[in-house]
Parts: C-alpha cells; sequence; structure tokens
C-alpha cells in the first residue's frame, strides 16, 4: 500500500504540474490569439493604406504624363518662335549694320517663291537711306 499511495502522490504532482503547464500554454495561446487579431486588424488597415497610396501615384504618373506632353508642345513652339525672332535679328543686323546695298535690300525680302512670284517689290526710291539710330533700337529690343 505504501508504494501506491508514493506513486498516486508522484502521479497527482506530475498531472499538477501538467495542469499548470497546459494552463499556461492555453494562455499563451489566447494570447497569440489576441495578437493575432490585432496584426490582422492592422494589415488590413496597411493593405488599405497600400492600395490608396497606389491610386494616387497612378495619379500623379497620369498628371506627370499630361504635364510632359504639354510642356513638350510648348517647347517646341517656343523653340519655333526663338529660332523665328534670331533669324529676324540676323536679317536686321544685316540690314541696319551690314554692307547695305543689294545684299541688304535682298534680305529684306520674303524668301517664299510662290509669294515671290505673286508679289513684286516696288523700286528702290532714289531718296532712301538706313536710318542708322533706328535700327540698333529695333534690335536692342529684339534681344531682351
Amino acid at each position: 500500500k505504501a508504494y501506491c499511495d508514493e506513486q498516486m502522490s508522484k502521479t497527482e504532482a506530475k498531472k499538477a504540474e501538467l495542469e499548470e503547464d497546459t494552463a499556461k500554454l492555453n494562455s499563451k495561446i489566447a494570447t497569440s490569439a489576441a495578437k493575432k487579431s490585432e496584426l490582422e486588424v492592422q494589415v488590413k488597415e496597411l493593405e488599405g493604406e497600400l492600395a490608396a497610396l497606389a491610386k494616387e501615384q497612378a495619379e500623379m504618373d497620369k498628371i506627370r504624363q499630361e504635364t510632359h506632353a504639354s510642356y513638350e508642345t510648348a517647347k517646341a513652339d517656343l523653340e519655333l518662335g526663338l529660332s523665328g525672332v534670331r533669324k529676324a535679328l540676323g536679317i536686321l543686323r544685316d540690314y541696319y549694320c551690314g554692307g547695305g546695298g543689294a545684299a541688304a535690300a535682298a534680305a529684306m525680302l520674303q524668301d517664299g517663291s510662290s509669294i515671290g512670284a505673286l508679289m513684286q517689290q516696288p523700286a528702290k526710291p532714289e531718296k532712301h537711306s538706313k536710318a542708322e539710330g533706328v535700327g540698333t533700337s529695333i534690335i536692342g529690343i529684339l534681344e531682351v
């Protein structure tokens, strides 16, 4: 009987120890489940934020593409206008500051062959002379 009592007390102690371990593990499981639920909520929130960021990025990319297209169009127009102003400056410099004569008079003519055939320039007046001060002021205005 002593052996049985000893074994029963050892068994009861082991059983109590195992039940305590089970309770601790169940507590850990419950804590982990609560953390898991919290993390799942956070994941859903972060996924929503990521989706919103992706949508905003797509909108910004679209706006950037539209802005870039507008810039390219405006740039081409401005470069065309700038080349025209440069050409006009060259012609005015040749006319007002150059050697004069037939080359300067020809520089002021339009060089389109269809326009030249339709429109004839009148003969140069005999008393024509270049206005010296006006040329520099016109060129100065265009250079600004």
